[in-house]
């Protein structure tokens, strides 16, 4: 008798149904897989062999083929222990095909039989909701992220012969909806810092609004300790809710990445990767074409402290993603596209030194050192940046005056720039597209800029040598700054203090 089990499998950003067939036969005693299966599959004969003896179960004393289909795809990880197990004992008539029909399973056994959760649970429910199947069945510990996904009836699995039981319907298992506690959920830090809590640098405070309303990309540049860091760190505290979709996605990446398997994510990200990082941890890749830090910061901030100290090759790389906010990572017999639709915010210090135009220190730099520093961040990549500020160390003055118990500016900003994604929202008929995203037709077509603005816009084009893409990145700020100040269009103040943040 040959059995067949559904499962499923993480592949990319989407996921594959896999079909785990089971055959018993006479002969000497063996368990063997087969389907292109890797060493965590084929390690899998072990584990289900004591689950099932440690369950209570027997274990056929036959020969056992598992087939996992299709077998042109490769295979990793630990999601098929369970339809494996199961599989079993359909052929040894432990178990009934009728218990097991139109069904989906997945998830780690343990040796004594329990179920481990496993990453990427997301991308298997999507995918079995698009099979149409009706039941899914995982690991309990991963009910809070399947429950994100709608419309399927999802069961928690705590242990092989609890399965059992509820297959032959001796016992009833907690469904997604029933068992999650929705205070489960990570919250966001509102710890700090804000707004308050950065002495002066007013300028560069307006600016991050602006970069935030609008999803823009922003460079900060400025000797130490001006508050540089200080400033990026405040942004993830402007930033508005997720969005449910967002929320999804978020989670889905993140469980990919092996970072949480029973956590929904309700926090946008806020990534900082090291100025040493290759660049297969910033883009993604590997042997498994896993996401990297740009995808983990989807809908979130990207944060590359000290810029200029970062390979060059790996700053070259942000230059694709920047602009088609995702990335397709190409391996032999696998292609896999991420979402990267991050914001990005840099720092840098003027010179090697940090001190270059500061009145109080000396800059020791020679002028070519000063030059091989700057140029490290190259024209292209400068050029998908959308604002570039300069901040100033900040007086003594400033540093004595005492910080405000309350968050009044910080509360002040951000419920202006949360009515300046509403705008956005309303302009484009649909929630999570800021100005920052739109593409060179999309300005043409819903961004109106009044007399004035277009003549100041044309005049500094020229004089200014705006490239195409500057050219629309000045328009695209400009709408955000109208945003925030409530306009209707954008009026020649709102597309010169644009054209402030340009300047290199």
């Amino acid at each position: 008798m040959i059995a067949k089990i559904h499962s499923a499998i993480p592949f990319g950003f989407e996921g594959k149904i896999i079909e785990v067939e089971g055959d018993m036969n006479r002969g000497l005693p063996a368990f063997n897989i087969v389907g292109m299966a890797n060493k965590t599959i084929n390690e899998a004969k072990e584990r289900v062999r004591s689950a099932l003896i440690n369950s209570g179960f027997t274990f056929p004393d036959r020969k056992v083929t598992i087939s996992l289909a299709p077998a042109d795809l490769a295979k990793d990880g630990s999601y098929l222990d369970l339809p494996i197990a199961l599989s079993v004992l359909v052929i040894s008539g432990q178990l009934l095909r009728s218990d097991v029909t139109r069904r989906l399973f997945a998830g780690e056994l343990s040796l004594n039989g329990e179920l481990r959760p496993v990453k990427g649970v997301i991308n298997i429910v999507e995918v079995a909701k698009k099979a149409k199947i009706n039941e899914i069945y995982l690991p309990i510990k991963n009910l809070p992220q399947a429950r994100l996904v709608d419309g399927v009836k999802i069961f928690g699995v705590r242990t092989l012969q609890e399965l059992f039981l509820h297959l032959k319907r001796q016992v009833v298992l907690p469904t997604a909806v029933a068992e999650v506690d929705p205070n489960a959920e990570t919250k966001p830090d509102a710890g700090g810092p804000f707004l308050d809590h950065i002495c002066g640098q007013d300028l560069a405070k307006r600016a991050m609004a602006i970069a935030i309303a609008g999803h823009h990309n922003i460079l900060i540049s400025g000797p130490p300790g001006a508050g540089k860091t200080m400033l990026a760190k405040v942004a993830i505290n402007l930033l508005p809710d997720l969005t449910p979709e967002e929320k999804v996605n978020i989670t889905k990446i993140y469980s990919l990445a092996g970072l949480t398997n029973d956590e929904i994510i309700s926090a946008r990200p806020f990534r900082s990767p090291h100025h040493t990082a290759s660049a297969t941890s910033i883009i993604g890749g590997g042997a498994l074409a896993t996401p990297g830090e740009i995808s983990l910061a989807h809908r979130g901030i990207l944060f590359l402290d000290e810029i200029p100290e970062f390979q060059r090759a790996v700053l070259e790389a942000l230059r694709q993603p920047l602009e088609d906010k995702k990335i397709t990572i190409s391996r032999v017999g696998r292609k896999t596209t991420y979402p990267a639709d991050f914001m990005l915010v840099a720092t840098m210090n003027p010179c090697p030194c940090g001190y270059l135009g500061d009145p109080t220190h000396e800059c020791k730099c020679t002028e070519l050192q000063i030059q091989g520093y700057q140029k490290k961040l190259s024209g292209p990549l400068f050029d998908r940046i959308d604002m570039n500020i300069e901040v100033e160390k900040v007086s003594n003055a400033d540093l004595r005056k005492p910080l405000k118990n309350s968050n009044g500016e910080h509360n002040v900003v951000k419920n202006t720039i949360t009515e300046a994604v509403k705008r956005q929202e309303q302009r484009f008929g649909r929630s999570g597209v800021y100005n920052g995203s739109l593409s060179s037709f999309e300005v043409s077509q819903k961004l109106k800029l009044d007399t004035n603005a277009e003549k100041i816009l044309a005049n500094a084009s020229e004089k200014l040598n705006l490239s195409a893409r500057a050219y629309f990145k000045v328009i695209k700020v400009a709408q955000t700054i109208a945003d925030l100040d409530g306009a209707d269009i954008i009026l020649a103040e709102h597309l010169a203090e644009a054209l402030n943040y340009r300047k290199r």
